[in-house]
């Protein structure tokens, strides 16, 4: 497999129940975030406190990389060239 260049994680805020706090993703996870988030007609940030609140005691940004891993492989979509 083929790898396009390697970005650095970039910083998003988004609210969790009143509250501020920073995501560090890959742009690749944010531009799949958001299109699943938009496909379930949901914000970023609903779809995030459904994730914060399911994550057990592993870190946001992981849970939404995990969650975002699993959304690709039950579409069965590759959006990874």
């Amino acid at each position: 497999m083929t790898t396009g260049p390697q970005q650095r994680p970039a910083k998003h805020s988004v609210t969790l129940r009143g509250h501020r706090t920073s995501i560090s993703l890959e742009p690749e996870f944010w531009q799949e975030f958001r299109r699943i988030a938009a496909q379930r007609n949901q914000t970023l940030n609903g779809l995030a406190i459904e994730i914060d609140e399911s994550r057990g005691d592993i870190g946001l940004a992981s849970a939404i990389r995990v969650f975002v891993l699993n959304a690709l492989k039950s579409d069965g979509i590759n959006s990874v060239p």
